[in-house]
């Protein structure tokens, strides 16, 4: 059990530079909190004596062997004596000064304290033009609608939390996308997110830091996408499969006339191939998404949804197979119906513009059928044990 109110959290990789100093406005921030506290660095195997610094300031030091941002502070939280969790990096670009901003809201109920620079104030020469202006903006804005989570800076590292309420959260990452993970798991588990104004200043170290921009922000993307089936498969994938069974609905009496441009063009079985491409297309997205949907939630990635729930009380094996088994008949009307047309022409030659408006068809329903009856024994497997 947390034997105190706060601790102060900072991975480590080599700081020696900074870290004396982020250490002591740390200790400074907790006695003029006037709470009980600690200042703990996750050292991830430095080389340079930061351990010796940050003992000599007075911090306690976890030696954390898993190389990576997420990896020490996944350890250094799990070692925290504090009931409160103060994080942030140890190259003296945040102000721990700033905590008396964090506590109030944490007193208040909230789960997860996010500083926000954008709302405070960034320094000349702090943050990349490219990180100011598209990275972080960018990838704000698309957590902010996969997961509707109320932040607007989602990748600012100074941020306080009920350690418990992160601890049962069960993060995994060990790299840069941690940042992401904390705040898209608190949303999916439903904890109280609130943000402060906080400070970015120059990082204070002479080296290059160990964020990568390109490398990292398409593992933070990824991360957000992974995590979002929705959005990465079912959307998508509805959106495709509307638009080719819109498409193969007008195709399908006969040619479809466009004016455009003053001229008139004509759409004709060759587009219904590929409208039909997009059904079968779009189907295949969809199951993808159900399939990441419930596999998501058997493996402990996405937390459990009510509306799954209800939707697979009637969407069962036997349900699927019903349906696939539909679909293969329905093809295999249309084919023999085809087969009944040349026979009666004398297997000869037929138009082959009229034929392909119902081979086209027919051979899409069998694959559709194939692939539903399929789906819903893969489906049934991966729900074996949520049943």
């Amino acid at each position: 059990m947390p034997d105190l109110d706060l601790t102060i959290l900072m991975p480590c990789l080599n700081e020696a530079e900074t870290l004396a100093i982020c250490v002591r406005q740390a200790v400074d921030a907790i006695k003029a909190s006037n709470v009980s506290g600690e200042v703990l660095v996750a050292d991830n195997g430095s080389t340079d004596g930061s351990q010796a610094i940050a003992l000599l300031e007075g911090a306690r030091v976890v030696n954390v062997p898993t190389r990576g941002y997420g990896a020490a502070l996944i350890a250094g939280i799990e070692a925290a004596r504090g009931r409160y969790v103060m994080m942030a990096d140890a190259d003296a670009s945040y102000h721990f000064e700033h905590l008396p901003r964090f506590l109030p809201k944490l007193n208040e109920g909230h789960d997860l304290v996010m500083g926000n620079r954008f709302s405070g104030s960034i320094e000349p020469g702090a943050m990349p033009p490219l990180h100011r202006y598209l990275g972080n903006p960018v990838l704000s804005a698309i957590g902010q609608i996969f997961f509707r989570i109320p932040v607007r800076d989602f990748h600012c590292g100074l941020r306080a939390f009920r350690r418990d309420a992160i601890l049962g959260l069960h993060l995994r990452t060990t790299g840069m996308e941690f940042a992401s993970e904390m705040v898209v798991k608190s949303s999916l588990a439903g904890l109280r997110m609130t943000e402060v104004p906080t400070t970015l200043s120059p990082d204070g170290r002479s080296r290059p830091p160990h964020l990568r921009s390109w490398r990292d922000g398409w593992r933070h993307l990824r991360f957000l996408l992974l995590y979002s089936p929705r959005w990465l498969f079912f959307y998508p994938g509805l959106m495709t499969l509307v638009g080719g069974l819109l498409l193969s609905a007008a195709l399908l009496p006969g040619p479809l006339p466009i004016h455009f441009g003053g001229a008139t063009h004509t759409l004709d079985v060759d587009t219904l191939t590929y409208a039909l491409g997009l059904v079968l297309i779009g189907a295949h997205i969809t199951v993808f998404a159900v399939s990441a949907r419930v596999f998501g939630t058997q493996e402990g990635f996405l937390p459990r949804n009510a509306s799954y729930d209800r939707v697979f009380e009637y969407v069962t094996l036997e349900t699927g197979l019903l349906i696939g088994c539909f679909l293969l008949l329905l093809g295999a009307g249309l084919l023999a119906y085809a087969v009944h047309l040349w026979h009666a022409a004398g297997f000869g030659n037929l138009p082959a513009q009229h034929m392909l408006r119902l081979t086209l068809p027919s051979a899409t329903l069998m694959m559709l059928g194939v692939e539903a009856i399929f789906a819903s024994f893969f489906l049934s497997l991966l729900g074996l044990n949520r049943r």
